[in-house]
């Protein structure tokens, strides 16, 4: 606990600070240690106990150990407050300290852990404040728990992969933009000379290649080039707020499209989206289903009904567009019909996880059977993330080539016509 306070000392001088400790007792004989007399003491607030500690972000592996060794304890027995503060006692992170002790003084006054850690998005996700709240419903806080450090695993190892696959493609991308606006402002134009002055003004050239010099005219008129002090001053005086204007507006609608997403009807929006993105909805769709077989299979062995378990899976997917057609399957079995049907009529679950459905509800081993889809899911991310990080290379490899055959035919093209009419 984090207590506020106020003392005097033997001299008459006043002091004042923060102090942790398990109790009020234990600060005034720290206080009494030190010849002062405590004229204020008080518990200090959450805010309070948070600005105190150095903002940051928790670290993925912090938050993967708490996880395991919270899911331990529970499982052996420990109560939940005990638990949360021999975690806080260890924890290394100053600001993870402060939360942890936070929602420990949460559960401790009758919040849910799931609420209590929904309080802090900043390092529990929503699918992981959603799978904490199944695992209270059910009653498998335990092997949620267990689930979760699996799970916050395996997405950084899925964003490593990506972040790794997409690096050498990035760099090469990067630099080719530079070469490309490179040959915009210094080559282009010398080239285009060259062909009027072959052609005359009235010359015709090629769609591309016009496109090429309207490309270059535009970069050299706003390019930062002409505004070199040493070229010439009066330019660079000139365009200075314009382009502070366009940076500025940039950062603006970036910092609200960025809100927005966070919007109920812009994170929909955001997740439609995603869902139409090729190659995306593919790993999207196949991470969603299997968190929803898993999800859902924990629930329904630990005894929660198929309503309840559809809930709560609901908010652990991850998808605002699935969670909706989960909520619409809910509807549909409130109303009578098996999970399996609504199953059958969504757009992003696979045929095969309605039929494997439909054989649960047959045999009564729905459970064992959605454990078993969600572990073929899970292969299926793995291949999915491994066959893309053998793609992107070739096909970035592909788009270069051709933006320098195109660059090459642009230039080329027209000057051996234009030199064979001279010629002529």
């Amino acid at each position: 606990m984090k207590f506020i306070y106020k003392a005097q000392t033997k001299d008459g001088k006043t002091i004042s600070g923060t102090f942790e400790g398990p109790d009020k007792q234990s600060l005034v004989a720290a206080l009494t240690k030190q010849n002062a007399k405590p004229i204020l003491i008080r518990l200090a607030s959450e805010s309070e106990t948070l600005k105190s500690a150095k903002k940051g972000k928790v670290k993925l592996r912090d938050l993967v150990i708490f996880t395991r060794q919270l899911s331990t304890m529970v499982s052996a027995g420990v109560p939940l407050p005990r638990s949360l503060q021999t975690l806080e006692d260890q924890a290394e992170n100053k600001y993870f300290k402060s939360v942890i002790a936070n929602i420990n003084k949460d559960v401790e006054s009758g919040v849910s852990l799931g609420d209590a850690f929904g309080k802090y998005p900043s390092v529990f996700s929503e699918i992981y404040v959603n799978m904490v709240k199944a695992g209270e419903a059910g009653g498998i806080l335990d092997s949620i728990l267990k689930r979760l450090a699996s799970q916050i695993e395996k997405d950084a190892t899925i964003r490593k992969k990506i972040k790794g696959a997409m690096t050498y493609p990035v760099v090469i991308l990067v630099i080719t933009i530079l070469a490309f606006f490179g040959l915009m402002i210094f080559v282009i134009p010398k080239i285009g000379k060259i062909l009027k002055d072959l052609g005359g003004e009235d010359a015709k050239l090629p769609v591309y290649t016009q496109a090429l010099l309207n490309i270059s005219s535009f970069s050299i008129s706003n390019s930062i080039i002409d505004h070199i002090p040493l070229i010439n001053m009066i330019p660079l005086i000139n365009r200075i707020p314009n382009i502070l204007f366009i940076l500025l507006a940039g950062f603006i609608a970036m910092t609200y499209l960025l809100k927005y997403i966070k919007t109920p009807r812009g994170k929909l929006q955001f997740h439609t989206l995603l869902l139409k993105t090729p190659v995306l909805n593919v790993i999207i769709t196949k991470i969603a289903v299997a968190r929803f077989a898993r999800t859902f299979a924990a629930l329904t062995s630990a005894g929660v009904t198929v309503l309840d378990a559809l809930e709560v899976t609901g908010g652990a997917i991850g998808n605002k567009v699935i969670e909706n057609e989960l909520k619409a399957a809910a509807n549909d079995v409130r109303n009578g019909k098996p999970l399996s049907e609504p199953i059958t009529a969504s757009k992003h679950f696979p045929p095969i996880v309605a039929q494997m459905l439909a054989v649960g509800e047959e045999t009564g081993q729905m459970d064992t059977i959605l454990v078993k889809v969600a572990d073929f899911y899970d292969e299926e991310v793995d291949t999915v993330i491994d066959s893309l990080s053998s793609i992107i290379e070739p096909v970035m490899i592909v788009v270069m080539g051709a933006l320098v055959g195109l660059i090459a035919a642009s230039v080329m093209g027209p000057i051996t016509s234009l030199s064979q009419n001279v010629a002529e």
